[in-house]
C-alpha cells in the first residue's frame, strides 16, 4: 500500500507540473522579451545623407527625450517628404559655411546637421529662423537630456541651414524625413539597453 500512494502521489505530482507549465500562454516569453529588450540597434554612427532640395524655409528647431533616443526636429513646413535632403555626419571641428568661422559646440562628440533648406525667405532675405550664428538654439532646453549636450545654430548660406548637435560621446543615429521635417535621433548607447 505504500508503494501505491507514492506512486500515485508521484503521478499527481507530475501531472500538476504539466498542467501548470500548458496553463502558461505560449507567447508569456515573448512578451517578457519584448519588454525587456525594445531600442533600437544598427543605426550606426556613419554619415547619412540624402540629396533633395526644397524652396520652402526652415521655421524652427525642437527636441525631444524619448526612452532608446533624444531626438531633434527640424521643421520644414510645406515641404513634402521627398523635397527634404541632408547631410548628418560627426565632425571633430565644426566651421561656419561662407566665413569658415569655428563654432564651438558643447559635448564629448558633434554632429553637424545640415539641412538643404533656407533658414530666410529666398525671396526678401528675411530670416524665418531668426538665431545668430553661434548661439543656442530657441526655446531648446537640454537640461536631463542623457544624450544631447549642447545645440547651436551655425548659419544660413545659399540655402543650407547648418546646425551643431553635441552628444555625450559618439553614439549611433539615425535620421528620417516625413511631410515639413527632417527628424535626427541619437540613441542612449550601442548596446539598445533601456
Amino acid at each position: 500500500m505504500g508503494r501505491k500512494a507514492n506512486s500515485w502521489a508521484t503521478a499527481t505530482a507530475l501531472m500538476v507540473a504539466a498542467l501548470g507549465v500548458a496553463a502558461v500562454p505560449a507567447d508569456a516569453s515573448t512578451t517578457v522579451t519584448a519588454r525587456a529588450t525594445a531600442c533600437p540597434t544598427g543605426w550606426g554612427s556613419q554619415a547619412k545623407t540624402r540629396s533633395a532640395a526644397t524652396t520652402e524655409s526652415v521655421t524652427n528647431i525642437r527636441t525631444g527625450r524619448h526612452t532608446c533616443f533624444d531626438r531633434m526636429v527640424v521643421d520644414v513646413p510645406g515641404a513634402d517628404s521627398g523635397e527634404l535632403g541632408y547631410s548628418v555626419q560627426y565632425v571633430s571641428r565644426l566651421h561656419q559655411d561662407g566665413s569658415g568661422r569655428p563654432i564651438a559646440v558643447g559635448g564629448g562628440a558633434v554632429i553637424e546637421v545640415r539641412v538643404a533648406a533656407p533658414a530666410y525667405d529666398p525671396a526678401t532675405g528675411k530670416p524665418t529662423y531668426p538665431v545668430q550664428a553661434g548661439q543656442r538654439l530657441k526655446g531648446v532646453d537640454l537640461t536631463g537630456y542623457r544624450t544631447f549636450r549642447d545645440a547651436r545654430f551655425v548659419g544660413s548660406f545659399e540655402g543650407d541651414t547648418q546646425l551643431g548637435l553635441g552628444v555625450r560621446a559618439r553614439l549611433p543615429f539615425r535620421v528620417w524625413t516625413a511631410d515639413g521635417r527632417i527628424v535626427v535621433d541619437v540613441a542612449h548607447n550601442w548596446t539598445g539597453a533601456r
